[in-house]
């Protein structure tokens, strides 16, 4: 536990305040609006805040790349700068929304973030919101973010909450009544590894239950995940803090109680303090019936109001009460921003056309050339100026720019109203040098539960790892024209490249690149920046080629056990020049760049066979004609 005087002070402190309160008081402070006590002089707090990729729904932010993005970066230190930067913008705004008395939703310090689920299968519409497929990847910059969030001072920046615990990716539409079957196997060496890792190297604030069972047992009221592995187990000192409603799903919809008092008294008892949602009202009937004593309530509320006290918010000399409002979105925050995107940016095949030259005749064209919601993904801040990966272009290039939409995201139409023209694609194409294609998926079509897809339906998950219909129509026929093709597919998850791998000259995967999207494909695009991003993720040919959705079984699952040939492994990535990796031992590499062009590069190390799987990565800056050596510890 970082810091072990200021948490012993700090529960102190809560545990004479939390003294005073009624018992009615006290319930009223285990739900996310918590409000005043006048008389003991404690403002009323939301505790609901999100901060996955900025600080987010509260109005202007740096809007970073969504996570799936920031971990193909292989980049942990320049995570825990984003991570930072958040924090900072997150302190800033707090600051002054504080003035007004209280706090609402979204304005607060208790950031439910990040999302470290292991993405175990691509048709999950949120996993661009983890750090991909690999346990260790996801644990590392799980930890980078915390790190990064929470900072190192006397009190925490923000609270950091790593969610949502455990084994939960999908299916979206059945995840308030679904029981996600898991082996001892998968659960230790999968499900829970980041969780374990992160709390052992970040002292994470919180942790987030699931909404589903596992294992037949209610996540947000589990006996083995919350008493026996994380407070038992692993020493975990921080609080619990359900999903949204998903206390009222443990009676309503996994009929594991009968009753809301049931259901509350679980969650409290098994140690869940802070209800997302109003569930916890039904203490008063639980304590009343003898499901609960005041006790384990009184217990709960000591640890919610150390972390206020751990977050400065009732001292006189928290540091970062005097970090102005100034810094949001500024310039450094922008800066930063844009180099994350940069190393974002996957470059899966390169024929040699790439780095374009400045004076080529482009063709820009497809539904995500001049899309702003392709570059924000979900639970996200509002950038007070976004670049388009158009206006990107446009702004690098000297040459002539031809832009044209060429079809709808995923509507069949050609409708004269509707700006879509398959012929004005063909002539733009006809007239360039080079086509860059902006295709792919936005999160209309990849989310969360509750967000509408393409057919009008709440469900989130991706029923195929198809292009939308109309999208694969347009490439076809631009493809059919024999011109060169960069195919730039933007996406959170995986897709079906395999035609693009086979026909283009160069293929790029760009996730949900944040605001500065536009700038960073162009600085790649037009040689300004060598990429150096690495897949977080395998990219499969089809559903078909995997095990049902709803199998948790991790058999022919993610790179570690797919029995298949993948499209694109994880871990692949190009940079502009050529790296020679000379291994001197198990644990040190020296990398050379024998190619003409600096580069960033991320090394990789896995065990041996026949259990592969990552064990180490590395972000290194390495000029033409030098070598740099790295040494993984042993």
């Amino acid at each position: 536990m970082k810091n072990p005087e200021m948490q012993a002070k700090c529960r102190a402190l809560a545990t004479e305040l939390v003294g005073k309160m009624t018992l009615a008081e006290k319930i009223s402070q285990m739900q996310h609006t918590a409000p005043a006590i006048e008389r003991l002089g404690i403002p009323g707090y939301n505790w609901w805040n999100e901060a996955l990729h900025g600080y987010a729904r509260s109005g202007t932010a740096t809007v970073f790349p969504q996570a799936i993005g920031m971990a193909a970066s292989f980049n942990s230190d320049l995570l825990g700068q984003v991570g930072e930067v958040i924090s900072i913008e997150a302190r800033a705004k707090y600051n002054e929304y504080k003035k007004f008395g209280d706090t609402k939703r979204y304005q607060g310090l208790t950031c439910w973030s990040p999302n470290i689920n292991i993405f175990r299968d691509p048709r999950w519409g949120r996993g661009h919101e983890t750090y991909g497929e690999d346990p260790y990847l996801t644990g590392r910059m799980g930890t980078a973010f915390v790190n990064g969030m929470q900072g190192e001072g006397k009190y925490r920046r923000v609270d950091a909450c790593l969610k949502h615990f455990a084994a939960h990716s999908g299916p979206e539409s059945q995840r308030h009544g679904f029981n996600a079957v898991v082996s001892e196997q998968d659960m230790q060496d999968t499900y829970l590894w980041a969780f374990k890792y992160c709390i052992d190297n970040a002292d994470p604030a919180s942790v987030m239950g699931a909404y589903n069972r596992t294992n037949g047992e209610p996540c947000c009221g589990s006996k083995t995940l919350l008493q026996d592995i994380l407070y038992g187990a692993w020493g975990f000192g921080g609080y619990v803090v359900s999903d949204c409603g998903a206390i009222c799903d443990i009676d309503a919809n996994h009929k594991v109680t009968n009753t809301r008092a049931e259901s509350a008294a679980l969650a409290v008892n098994n140690g869940c303090q802070m209800n997302c949602g109003n569930a916890y009202d039904a203490l008063k009937v639980a304590v009343a019936e003898g499901l609960i004593t005041e006790e384990t309530i009184t217990e709960a509320v000591i640890r919610l109001f150390t972390a206020r006290y751990r977050l400065g918010m009732f001292a006189d000399d928290c540091e970062y009460d005097a970090i102005p409002y100034d810094v949001v979105a500024c310039e450094d925050h922008r800066l930063l921003n844009r180099k994350m995107a940069q190393e974002s940016i996957v470059l899966l095949k390169n024929d040699g056309i790439l780095p374009l030259a400045k004076d080529t005749r482009v063709a820009v064209i497809g539904p995500n050339a001049s899309s702003y919601d392709l570059l924000l993904a979900n639970y996200c801040g509002t950038a007070d100026q976004y670049t388009t990966l158009l206006a990107g272009i446009r702004e690098a290039c000297c040459g002539k720019v031809t832009y044209a939409k060429g079809c709808h995201l995923f509507r069949d139409t050609q409708d004269d109203d509707s700006g879509v023209n398959t012929r004005e694609a063909l002539i733009a194409a006809k007239r360039s040098d080079v086509v860059v294609m902006c295709m792919g998926l936005d999160a209309v079509l990849e989310g969360e539960e509750g967000t509408l897809n393409a057919e009008g339906l709440a469900v989130g998950d991706k029923a195929t790892l198809n292009l939308p219909r109309c999208q694969l129509a347009l490439y076809e026929e631009i493809k059919a024209l024999g011109k060169p093709i960069v195919f730039v597919n933007v996406s959170g998850s995986c897709i079906d490249l395999s035609d693009m791998k086979e026909n283009c000259a160069a293929v790029i995967q760009q996730f949900y690149p944040g605001a500065e999207g536009g700038h960073a494909l162009a600085d790649v695009l037009f040689g300004d920046v060598s990429p150096s991003g690495r897949l977080p993720v395998t990219f499969y040919r089809s559903v078909d080629d995997l095990p049902d959705f709803a199998d948790y079984s991790m058999k022919n699952r993610t790179y570690r056990y797919f029995e298949g040939e993948p499209v694109f492994r994880f871990g692949e990535g190009l940079t502009y020049s050529q790296i020679e990796e000379h291994w001197i031992d198990e644990c040190t590499v020296d990398v050379a760049n024998v190619g003409a062009v600096d580069t960033a590069y991320a090394v990789l190390r896995y065990a041996p066979a026949p259990d592969v799987h990552l064990i180490g990565f590395e972000k290194v800056f390495v000029p033409a004609g030098k070598t740099v050596r790295v040494v993984f510890k042993r």
